[in-house]
């Protein structure tokens, strides 16, 4: 049976717009770092690296040497980690971003077997970024998060209502680095139509 994480993963990520505690737990990524403006060309290639390398993986069952484990699934959203370069200056600058950009990978993935997919993308892509896509286990553990529909300008709204569940919770943010999930594509996407799950990591569920 086709893997489907619209279907077998919906807690992960279809939340509603309301704020949820869930546990996340370890899972593999193909990851790559940037910063700067979201706007500008790197970021761009960095996107196209990785559904470069995840498509690569997506399709490894049609090589001579398929992989063990495999199963068919649907490709995972493109999620991305965000932090400031600079604190004092704030998020209004967007040349102080830096991000790790990822798509989550299949159970089967290794880290040998990446190296290899990375490889064949390499060979098949021109694009220098690809170069720069590690193989990741991340466990994110206790988390808060909803879903945010509109524009990415209006998310400090999604993000009060996050503050609010945590105070209410007894719980506590650990930073104010967060987690964006894209389940929209913001390029064939009205910006007040977007969808975004905004994910950040607490210091323990509620009770």
């Amino acid at each position: 049976m086709k893997r489907e994480w619209r279907k077998q993963e919906r807690e992960l990520y279809l939340p509603k717009k309301d704020p949820i505690a869930l546990f996340v737990p370890k899972m593999k990524f193909l990851v790559i770092s940037g910063e700067g403006n979201p706007n500008g060309i790197d970021f761009s290639h960095c996107v196209e690296a990785l559904y470069g390398a995840s498509y690569t993986v997506r399709m490894s069952h049609k090589s001579e040497s398929v992989p063990d484990g495999y199963y068919e699934y649907t490709v995972y959203p493109l999620e991305g980690v965000w932090d400031l370069k600079d604190p004092e200056r704030g998020s209004a600058d967007k040349e102080n971003y830096k991000y790790d950009l990822m798509i989550r990978q299949p159970d089967f993935l290794t880290e040998d077997l990446a190296k290899s997919m990375l490889i064949k993308a390499s060979e098949k892509k021109s694009n220098e970024r690809i170069k720069s896509i590690r193989y990741m286990e991340i466990e994110e553990g206790s988390c808060v998060q909803l879903l945010h529909l509109g524009s990415y300008e209006e998310e400090p709204e999604s993000f009060d209502k996050i503050k609010a569940f945590c105070s209410a919770a007894g719980i506590q943010r650990l930073s104010k680095v967060h987690r964006e999930i894209y389940l929209t594509d913001p390029r064939k996407t009205a910006p007040d139509k977007n969808k975004t799950v905004l994910r950040v990591k607490v210091n323990r569920l509620p009770e």
